[in-house]
This record gives structure tokens, C-alpha cells and sequence, in this order.
């Protein structure tokens, strides 16, 4: 039965089809729409691409002055930027990292280390800094898990660090976000689900890593598959014992997959599903830090709450069984925060007083600056200035770089870095 067919048969209130055929001919034509609004965001390729930016942004963010840029250019050292109007040059993230390898080794040839390690900030290995796997969670959906993960993963990219992004929710919020359709572009095994399922169609990791427009940030994308796992797992689990070679059990399996590409990354940001099942569990164990989104509402507060018991308690029975659970740090984020709004203000101080430091300071303030980027699936990150009445954009990006600095300087201190990142 075709989609024509079933449109002619939906009338009234009552399907006069079966519910998954109309369901399915609802997806089809959702799928078809937001294929056909990528097609027009991001013709002829149909892929996203980043912005580039001003000089004095790229001076930012590589840590010298707009001027020592100016001079490296007309030395004609590093990449050449691309130069506009009135001579306004402009760089991409790629010539920002490549700048940074440039000046990086160039102390290293005066003997500066510190200086060198200023500008290249990948971690080191040989001075103890251990990949850091950052999983964002909580089972209460609309509390900003993927927005918080997606900002802060393309944060900690434009600040220099190696990262990799993984989708965990079977929605695949974040891989639409970075430019995928999963139902178009995944074709099958395409997921974490591929590192990690039981049978022999299991493969590496990082044949399913993907690389992004964001130089420095990979994805792991998701979709509907992830939810196999969810299937799979009490099946390997009662199967265990007649196995000759089982591999890892469930909660290992994240970590076991993670750790077969740690060379190639700083930090990894884990987006995990909306709900407290054997895949949140194995992010939760692979994790070496986590953060909790929430909303600031009495319902989501009292939602945050059972989940909290809900994770004790499995992750204690996971503890049992052999599993590794040493966070460097827990913290809890306050989303969709509307400073004026007094119930929220006191739901936050409510919270402070219980969590102390675990809350953190700044806070992920709601703004229409992020949703309306979001309509074209794109982050604060992404769009430009001039996209926004400045005020908005301002607000909004401040309280994203906080947040974002914030979790920076827990993960230089779980290295043991020093404040400016050394």
C-alpha cells in the first residue's frame, strides 16, 4: 500500500488503517521533508560546513594578540588566511589548529615547553593525563542533554582539544545536529551498537567513526539500531556460560571499545539515551566523569531524583559484578534557566544548598538566540553574530562559554594541570 493510499484513508479521528501503516506513512513523509529542507540549508553538497572566522576570533582562541596574528600573515608564517573586503582576513578552524601546531613548534625549537603546551593542548599521556569520557545524561527528556553535549563537545574543539562525539539516543538528536538523517544516511551497523553487539558482526570503532565539518571533532553517529542492545543484552547474559569467548560483559563493553581508539582523542562526550537502560549503564561505567542536565522545575527535580536512586542502585549491583566506577568529577547543570523567574531562582538555590560545589556555578540560561539556530540544526557555535539582535547573542554565548569553561577546568584538573592549562 502505497503513501496516496493511506493519506486518502486517514479521515476523521478514527485511523481507518492499521496503526503502523499510518504511522510508517507519517515518518515517510517527515523523512522526505527534512531531506528536502537539508537539500535547500546546505545545497549543492547537501553537508554542513562551519563558518570561518575573524581574525580577532582566531586570535581568541589560539591565545595571542589580533596583531601577533596580523604579523605571522604578512611573514607570511603558517596558513594564509583568506582575506575579504578591506583586507578582513579570515580563518578557518583548520588554519586555527594548523597555526597552533605552527607557533606550538616553534617554542618547542626555543626550548619553551610551557609556551608549546599553551598552544597545543592535547593531553599527554606520559605526564599521567588519561583520556577523559565525559557521559551527559538524565532520563527526563527536554532537560537539554544534546544541546549541553553538542556545545560543549564543539567547544572543547575549538579550544584545541582532540574530541569525539558519540550519539547514544536512539533519536539521534545529536547526529541530526551535525548534518545526518539517520534513516537516509546510516545504512546499517553504523552506531556505537557496531563496537559493541555480541555476534560477529561486530566491528572496530573506528571503522564507524566519522569525521565532522568541526577540524578536530569526530562523531559516532546514532539511530534506531542502538536500541538492539538494549534487546541483545539479557540475551547474552543468559547465553553467557555456553559461551567459549563471551567478551566483556555489558557494562564493560562502551569502555572495552572507547579505550581501542584513546590514542586518537582528549576528550570523548557521551550523549546518552533518555532512560536508565543497559546502554545508559555501560556509558555510566565507561565514564571517568559525568554531568546531570537539569531542568529547573519541581517535576524535573522530583523526575532527577528517582533517577538518582534508580543509578545508585544499578550502578551498585554493576559495582558487584566487577565493575569500575571512580568518577573525577559528578556535577549537575541547571538548563533552560530564566533568571527572572523566581521559582526557578529558588529551585536552583534549593539545589546548591543540598549539592554544594557538585552544582555547578554558571549556568545554561534559556535563550531563543540556541532554539532559533537550532531550526536550521545548528549550535550558537556555528552561526554568526549578525544572525541575531546582538544583545540575545551575546547573553547566550556567555552563558554557553561559561558553562563550557567551567567543565574545561575540571577536566585540566583531573590532568592536573595547572589554572591556565599546562
Amino acid at each position: 500500500m502505497n503513501d496516496m493510499m493511506i493519506d486518502r484513508r486517514l479521515e476523521g479521528d478514527r485511523l481507518a488503517i492499521p496503526a503502523d501503516e499510518a504511522i510508517a506513512a507519517d515518518a515517510r513523509a517527515l523523512s522526505d521533508q527534512l531531506k528536502a529542507m537539508r537539500d535547500r540549508l546546505f545545497a549543492p553538497s547537501a553537508q554542513k560546513t562551519l563558518r570561518s572566522f575573524t581574525s580577532g576570533e582566531a586570535a581568541r582562541l589560539i591565545g595571542v594578540s589580533d596583531g601577533y596574528l596580523r604579523q605571522l600573515s604578512l611573514a607570511g608564517e603558517g596558513p594564509q588566511p583568506e582575506t575579504g573586503i578591506a583586507g578582513r582576513r579570515s580563518y578557518t578552524l583548520g588554519d586555527i589548529n594548523a597555526l597552533r601546531r605552527h607557533l606550538s613548534e616553534q617554542a618547542i625549537a626555543k626550548n619553551n615547553l610551557a609556551k608549546a603546551r599553551s598552544y597545543m593542548r592535547w593531553r599527554d599521556p606520559a605526564r599521567g593525563e588519561h583520556l577523559q569520557v565525559i557521559a551527559v545524561t538524565n532520563f527526563k527528556g527536554g532537560s537539554g542533554k544534546t544541546t549541553s553535549s553538542v556545545h560543549l563537545a564543539q567547544y572543547l574543539a575549538l579550544s584545541g582539544l582532540r574530541v569525539l562525539a558519540v550519539d547514544l539516543d536512539p533519536q539521534a538528536s545529536l547526529s541530526a545536529l551535525f548534518g545526518y538523517q539517520p534513516e537516509l544516511d546510516l545504512t546499517g551497523n553504523d552506531t556505537l551498537y557496531g563496537a559493541i553487539r555480541y555476534d560477529a558482526e561486530m566491528r572496530p570503532l573506528a571503522s564507524i567513526i566519522r569525521k565532522t565539518y568541526f577540524d578536530g571533532l569526530d562523531l559516532v553517529p546514532g539511530n534506531l539500531e542502538l536500541q538492539e542492545f538494549e534487546h541483545a543484552t539479557p540475551r547474552a547474559l543468559s547465553e553467557r556460560h555456553q559461551a567459549v569467548d563471551a567478551g566483556p560483559l555489558f557494562f564493560a563493553r562502551i569502555q572495552a571499545a572507547l579505550e581501542s581508539v584513546s590514542d586518537n582523542y582528549d576528550v570523548v562526550v557521551l550523549d546518552c539515551p533518555p532512560q536508565l537502560g543497559y546502554l545508559t549503564l555501560s556509558a555510566l561505567c565507561a565514564a571517568t566523569s559525568v554531568i546531570v542536565t537539569v531542568h529547573p522545575q519541581m517535576l524535573d527535580v522530583a523526575s532527577m531524583n528517582q533517577f538518582l536512586f534508580m543509578t545508585s542502585d544499578l550502578l551498585a549491583v554493576v559495582r558487584e559484578a566487577g565493575g569500575t566506577l571512580n568518577f573525577d568529577f559528578l556535577r549537575y547543570l541547571v538548563t533552560r534557566f530564566e533568571p527572572n523567574d523566581g521559582p526557578q531562582a529558588q529551585i536552583v538555590g534549593f539545589m546548591r544548598s543540598l549539592f554544594g560545589n557538585r552544582v555547578l556555578t554558571s549556568t545554561m540560561v534559556k535563550s531563543t538566540a540556541i532554539s532559533d539556530a537550532g531550526l536550521t540544526k545548528q549550535t550558537l557555535y556555528e552561526v554568526g553574530r549578525e544572525n541575531f539582535t546582538r544583545a540575545t547573542y551575546d547573553r547566550a554565548l556567555e552563558s554557553l562559554n561559561a558553562v563550557n569553561s567551567e567543565i574545561e577546568a575540571l577536566i585540566h584538573q583531573a590532568w592536573g594541570r595547572q589554572g591556565d592549562g599546562r
